[in-house]
């Protein structure tokens, strides 16, 4: 076993894949040390190592507004898209009705669309209804552009779920708003937790849709990192990468243990 691991490992196309890989990682890897320089100016590797960015970070009340902007719009964007999104799912992947693929290309379709035409579309539209520069348009912009990503994965979690018990249950007397809550949501929890860790990360990390809709009062963490590369290049963005990339690997590693787990047994 090891050794036709070792052979697949010295394989020209993996040895290939790997080197693409490590070559896509590097610059990312690369701010991790450079957050940890507290000589002021960014340099690589750190000339004198500190704990100084992220001190500067956490007493920055600046910093602090809009990290919190940004959990206050991802929280409020991932309720809405699982209020709209795990309902749906289950509408669309269990019952036959006219119109349902259509349904159903409406809620992928942000998924192919470039962010920048949503992001257009939705400031126009915002703009007329004096949503642009507030918290709640933000939150209904996230909302849109994350519910497709929860549609899409809790939909793959119901067609790994035997319909079995709810045709029991229908069998049974009991409706469909029964079923929904007392059947098939208890076998989703997995598919629901990992949908929404992925809408909460996608929210918070959004930057070109928050950029159009967002204003001087309610910009989000990755509006005030693009805002300071354009008028000046701060050392604090270093530490702020590292935390946002911690961030995305703890939780790519949560949603990737609970859909392993999903998987049935070979």
């Amino acid at each position: 076993m090891r050794s036709r691991r070792r052979l697949a490992f010295l394989n020209p196309f993996n040895l290939l894949v790997g080197l693409i890989y490590c070559f896509l990682v590097l610059p990312t890897l690369i701010v991790i040390p450079i957050s940890f320089d507290g000589s002021g100016v960014i340099s690589f590797p750190p000339l004198q190592p500190s704990l100084a960015l992220y001190r500067e970070f956490f007493g920055d009340d600046s910093w602090m507004r809009a990290t919190l902007q940004s959990f206050i719009v991802a929280l409020c964007s991932l309720a809405i898209a699982l209020a709209i999104g795990v309902p749906a799912a289950f509408v669309i992947g269990r019952r036959v009705f006219r119109g349902r693929d259509l349904l159903s290309a409406l809620f992928i379709g942000p998924l192919v669309l470039p962010a920048v035409v949503i992001a257009l579309g939705t400031y126009i539209f915002f703009s007329h209804l004096f949503l642009t520069g507030t918290t709640f348009g933000l939150v209904l912009a996230h909302a849109s552009f994350i519910t497709p990503f929860v549609f899409v994965t809790v939909s793959a979690g119901i067609r790994q779920i035997s319909p079995l018990a709810e045709t029991a249950a229908a069998l049974m007397g009991a409706g469909w708003f029964t079923i929904f809550f007392r059947v098939t949501l208890p076998q989703l929890w997995q598919s629901i937790i990992s949908a929404a860790l992925l809408a909460f990360l996608m929210s918070f990390d959004e930057v070109v849709i928050a950029w159009f809709v967002t204003g001087t009062t309610t910009a989000t963490l990755p509006v005030k990192m693009y805002s300071s590369i354009q008028w000046e290049v701060s050392p604090v963005l270093a530490a702020v990468s590292t935390l946002l990339t911690l961030t995305s690997l703890l939780i790519g590693f949560v949603t990737y243990r609970l859909q392993s787990r999903e998987q049935p047994p070979a």
